[in-house]
């Protein structure tokens, strides 16, 4: 998903109908700030992607919404193509 931020790609991992891991494998990271913010949001994404069972992040990542939102859609685009 392309943000103002730039692109953000995950790939989700499934077993038995449950999300087991979340990889980010594009994060906006073109300027050094971008940089910081990922370091920074993608595990607590990642954390509330397991937490949820789903694409459903509540942004207490500190994550900027748009950042979140992206990752949030790529993640549901990711459990869409894999039936989930």
């Amino acid at each position: 998903m392309q943000t103002p931020f730039g692109a953000v790609q995950v790939q989700v991992t499934l077993q038995n109908g449950r999300i087991t891991d979340v990889q980010a494998l594009q994060t906006p990271g073109d300027q050094r700030r971008s940089q910081q913010i990922s370091q920074y949001a993608v595990p607590q994404l990642r954390s509330e992607v397991l937490q949820a069972q789903g694409a459903q992040v509540r942004h207490e990542s500190r994550a900027r919404p748009t950042r979140a939102e992206g990752y949030a859609q790529s993640l549901q685009s990711a459990l869409d193509q894999a039936g989930a």
